[in-house]
Order: structure tokens, then sequence, then C-alpha cells
């Protein structure tokens, strides 16, 4: 069947023809990593220094709280965001967002901490989930691996400059409360730009779903049905969803030990502020680049070869003694992730319909940040029992298995027109 051509009124496609409302997307979702980077270099030595937590696997319960409500969360944002509009969600979750800091700064007790990065989660789940579908709105199918790259360097761009940051002003201030203004300024601006200036893409999605499959009757999917075919059926959108929590089992344990691993070997505030905010720079950068690749190449072997670097990086940074091994490892890790991240949200949208695609997408991101919650656990309970060295290896070779897995199970999505059924 011939695509039905857009009818007259109806919104352009293409990142042309939305530039300034997607670059103002692109700078809200750098404010969007900002509010995780806020945590990225004080928060692991907030629970041990401040707060006494003996254990590696007590200390990151914060990640454990904050990856299965986003997780959780993620689900319900593609949902919401197929019935009831884009903006509403992305206002909803800055909401949510403007108590995290202050949580923070006034803790008395580490419980205090958990509930600020559950509600954390909650805005994550939200507006990076939303920030994510309306960028795909806006570009069509035409530049899809581009517009990820792009959306997820703002996002970790802003989280890596925040890291560094908030390490720096921790050496001079304190772990508590000066690194934390930081996520209060990104809270209220986030909120301001959403309500304000962000208009809402809903309307850009059914063009392009009209233009693929034409105006007649859609058959309905109910949210069971999405959730199964993402997740275990269809084997380019399960193979996206293993992939997506294999990357981020690794980021979690990243997130949680290394500002640890490092401060066990003597460095500085500001020198682990500076390892921990190298490796999400270059990822932040990468996807500049891996993104459009994504477009011309494919992407498949992009993503397994992103997580068979991890899985290296992982390694050297397991068996380093010094500063620059370090830096070599954290710069390797970045690369490996940029390769994957914005091709998996590209790889999903490229099977979906436009129609139930923030559903999918949804799902993707409830298996991707699952990771988190299985890393921190995984890498807490190795880390207490056999060292923090240990438990980098382990999940080094955990990230080599994903690669293989997804090398058997994927099929390529770009080259081939594919219509979901």
């Amino acid at each position: 069947m011939k695509a039905a051509a857009p009818r007259t009124g109806a919104p352009r496609l293409g990142l042309r023809a939305n530039l300034a409302q997607f670059a103002l997307l692109v700078g809200v979702n750098a404010l969007v990593g900002g509010m995780i980077g806020q945590e990225r270099t004080v928060l692991p030595l907030l629970a041990t220094n401040v707060f006494g937590l003996a254990a590696v696997s007590a200390a990151l319960t914060f990640i454990i709280a904050f990856g299965l409500t986003k997780a959780v969360t993620n689900l319900m944002a593609g949902t919401l965001c197929d019935r009831l509009g884009r903006k509403p969600v992305l206002v909803a979750g800055w909401l949510v967002g403007l108590p995290v800091p202050l949580l923070i700064i006034g803790a008395p007790s580490w419980g205090w901490v958990i509930l600020a990065n559950v509600l954390l989660g909650v805005n994550q789940g939200l507006t990076w989930s939303t920030t994510v579908n309306m960028k795909i709105d806006l570009v069509g199918p035409q530049g899809r691996g581009l517009a990820m790259g792009l959306n997820e360097a703002s996002g970790y761009g802003g989280l890596a400059l925040t890291a560094y940051l908030t390490g720096l002003i921790a050496q001079h201030s304190g772990l508590r409360p000066e690194p934390f203004f930081l996520g209060l300024a990104y809270a209220g601006l986030g909120l301001s730009l959403s309500v304000l200036l962000v208009r809402e893409t809903q309307a850009h999605a059914r063009v392009e779903d009209n233009a693929r499959f034409g105006h007649g009757p859609r058959p309905a999917r109910r949210m069971r049905e999405i959730f199964i075919r993402t997740s275990f059926r269809e084997p380019a959108l399960s193979s996206s969803c293993a992939a997506g929590l294999t990357n981020n089992l690794n980021d979690g344990m990243a997130w949680g030990l290394f500002p640890l691993l490092f401060a066990g070997r003597g460095l500085s505030l500001g020198a682990i502020g500076m390892l921990v905010a190298l490796y999400p720079l270059v990822w932040a950068l990468g996807q500049l680049i891996t993104g459009a690749y994504s477009d011309r190449v494919g992407r498949k072997w992009l993503i397994v070869g992103g997580l068979a670097v991890q899985a290296a990086s992982l390694a050297v940074i397991a068996t380093g003694q010094s500063f620059s091994v370090w830096a070599l490892g954290a710069v390797g890790l970045g690369a490996g992730t940029a390769m994957v991240y914005p091709t998996l949200l590209a790889a999903v949208s490229d099977v979906a319909r436009p129609e139930w695609r923030a559903s999918a997408v949804g799902v993707y991101r409830f298996w991707r940040d699952s990771g988190f919650v299985v890393g921190a656990l995984l890498s807490g309970v190795i880390a207490d029992l056999f060292g923090l060295t240990a438990a980098v290896g382990v999940v080094a070779a955990v990230t080599a298995v994903g690669a293989g897995l997804v090398a058997i199970r994927m099929y390529e999505t770009r080259p081939h027109a594919i219509q979901a059924a």
C-alpha cells in the first residue's frame, strides 16, 4: 500500500522542520541528566563518610531504589504518553523532581536519601522517557539515530558536567549542602521551560503512522500484548531489552563502586570527580557520532561491539593501579556505551509502530533501567564478599556474555523497511 501523504496543515516531520523545538528539548534533557549528575560523585561517599554505612551493599541501596522506581515509571510513562500526550507527562516529572535535592540536603538518616532517590527515579522515568519520545515524534523515520544521539548526548553531557562540578564543590565546601544547589537550579529551570515553551508532539506521531500505514482503522493493542511482544517474542525488540539491561547493569555498578574504589586507592575528591565524570563525558560526546553512524551502517553490530568494548574497559579498570590506567578504562567504557545507548533506542523505534511506539520504548526502558537494580545488587554482594576489584571483574564478564547473546539473537533493523504488525 502506498504511503499516504500528510494532510494540509498537518505537522511536518524532520529535524530541520522542527529545529527550534528539538533544540529546546535537547536543553531540557541536559537538565534531566544533571539531576542524576548531582549524585554520581557525592552520594556513595555520603553513604560511607556521613551516614556510616560499612557494607557496600547497604551503601548501594539508593541505586536499587532509584533503578527500581525508574524502571517501573518508564513502563507507565510510555503508556501515559500514548494516552494523555507527551507534555503533561514531562511537566509531572519535573514537579516530582523538585524535592529531591532538598531531601538529600536535609536528610537526618539514610532512609531520607532512599526516599529522595525514589522521587528521582520517578522524575527520570517521566522526563527522560518523554524527551526521547518527543524527539522521535519530531524527526520521523529519517535520522532517528541522529536524534537519539543528540538526546542522549545532552542528557549524559549534563550528567558528566554536574558530576565533575559537584566533586570540585565537595572538595572545597563539603559533601552537603552546596553540591546539591545545582539540582535545585536544574529542577526549577526544567519545570519552567517545560510549562512555558515545550509543545505537544503527539500529532507528529500520528502523521508518521498515517504516512506509513494509511488512515484506516487500527487494531487496538493492549499494554500486556505490547509488553510480551517487546520483552520476549520479537527478536530485535527483546534483544534490545536484554542489551539495555546489560548496559545499565554495568552503569549501576560504576555509579556505586567507582567512587569507593578510587577513594580506597587514595585519590582526592577532585580526582575522583574527574574520573567519575570522564566516563559519561565520553559517552555523551561519542553519541553525537554513533547515533548518526547507526543510521548509515545499521544497529546490530554497533550494539554488540559496544558491549564488547565495555567489557574490555571494565577489565582494564579492575586490573589498573594508576590514575592514567583508570582514565583509559573510563574513556573506553564511555566509548562502548556511546555505541550502544542511542542505537538501542533507534532499533526499538525502527520496529515498533508509531501508534504504540511510546509504549514499546517504555517497555525497553523498563528492562534497561532494571539493570541498575541488578548491577547494584550483584556488585554490592560480590564487593562485600570478595572486594571491589572482584565486583568490577564479574560485571565485565557478565557484559561480555551479554554481547554474545545479542550477536546470536538480534537481527539488523535499520536497512529493512519494517512494517510492524
